[in-house]
């Protein structure tokens, strides 16, 4: 089944793995080399296929749609496990597949998966490449390059950020530019990417945004509430809460101990809004605006580093043997391989090329 139109050159096809029903795009020939894909949190596998199609001669692209997303069947995510529930759906899925080793390539929270599956499957991973991940710390929380907890409950960070009517204009599958602070269109080719670019597939990419499954049980997800500011830490349920560093941040030692160490490619916009010390979703940046009433201060509640964060994990990482290299690209916000496909393919063909 898929829902979204496929470019010439993509095929699709659900995967019947022991965990779980997947939705998958394929391109390339059948015996090349496995390159896998991971999307982003409110997008699909849909955002992958201009990259998948232009992949050197002998590659094999595998983009699936994660749980919650796009076509692949639904069941709850367990936040609790940060990320790993999607990490270990993939490995199922290239256990499915007949696949031991792969490339991979992930991006945003798609990158924070691939922080979990560097920190416990990397004997399987040739090469890894990172586009805007997230911090291996998580998402809002923590204040410095070593992500200490903010608060002891971690409050800040989880479901309870999310504007809620956001999330019910996506259950909706609303596709207009009304009231445009909420508007998924709006939102996308505004912070998505760098104005003013627009996606070629605009209407393809906004259906794989509005793909995502608005429901108690995953987005926008649970909170509680805390004593703390700003008044909500995390549930257990969803995207929003995995990625709270209360349940990922304990995978930093894993992926800077990793052995096998495969070497890492991380491309970020140099005008990213979303990932970037000083993130305009991020509790600490908004308190510090004054967006978000009774912030406490620097002291108390910075901007999340977060590119700082990920650039010290990587430093980690080489220091115990690992190899990493970070390009910056200029004119570009959070989806370097749409807006700046030509820069980000030449990097990350070097590294498929060994």
């Amino acid at each position: 089944m898929n829902t979204i139109p496929l470019m010439d050159g993509i095929s699709s096809q659900m995967v019947d793995t022991p965990r779980l029903q997947v939705h998958v795009r394929f391109s390339g020939p059948t015996d090349g080399v496995p390159v896998l894909f991971v999307h982003g949190n409110n997008s699909c596998a849909t955002f992958w296929e201009e990259t998948m199609l232009a992949l050197p001669a002998g590659f094999r692209a595998i983009a699936p749609d994660l749980r919650g997303y796009g076509d692949t069947e639904f069941t709850p995510i367990d936040a609790t496990r940060g990320c790993r529930d999607w990490a270990d759906d993939l490995r199922g899925l290239m256990d499915t597949l007949g696949i031991g080793r792969f490339h991979i390539a992930g991006h945003s929270l798609g990158g924070s998966v691939v922080w979990a599956m560097l920190a416990t499957i990397p004997e399987r991973l040739i090469s890894v490449t990172l586009a805007a991940p997230g911090s291996p710390y998580g998402f809002g929380g923590t204040k410095d390059h070593d992500g200490t907890p903010t608060w002891p409950d971690f409050a800040g960070s989880g479901a309870g950020l999310v504007n809620s009517e956001f999330a019910r204009r996506e259950g909706e599958g609303d596709r207009s530019e009304e009231n445009p602070q909420s508007a998924p269109r709006v939102v996308m080719n505004t912070y998505y990417w760098k104005p003013p670019f627009r996606a070629a597939r605009e209407e393809e990419v906004l259906s794989g945004l509005l793909s995502i499954k608005v429901r108690p049980d995953n987005h926008p997800g649970d909170k509680v509430v805390s004593e703390n500011w700003p008044g909500v830490g995390p549930g257990v349920f969803g995207p929003n809460n995995a990625l709270s560093p209360k349940y990922v941040g304990d995978s930093v030692a894993q992926i800077i101990g990793a052995s096998p160490k495969p070497p890492v490619l991380w491309v970020r916009g140099a005008n990213d809004q979303i990932v970037a010390d000083g993130s305009v979703f991020e509790i600490g940046t908004l308190g510090k605006l004054g967006v978000i009433p009774g912030w406490p201060g620097d002291e108390v509640y910075p901007p999340q580093p977060m590119v700082g964060q990920t650039r010290r994990v990587l430093e980690r990482y080489a220091e115990a043997g690992g190899y990493f290299s970070e390009l910056v690209l200029d004119g570009c916000g959070h989806t370097p391989y749409l807006e700046k496909p030509a820069e980000f393919n030449v990097a990350f063909h070097a590294l498929l090329a060994g």
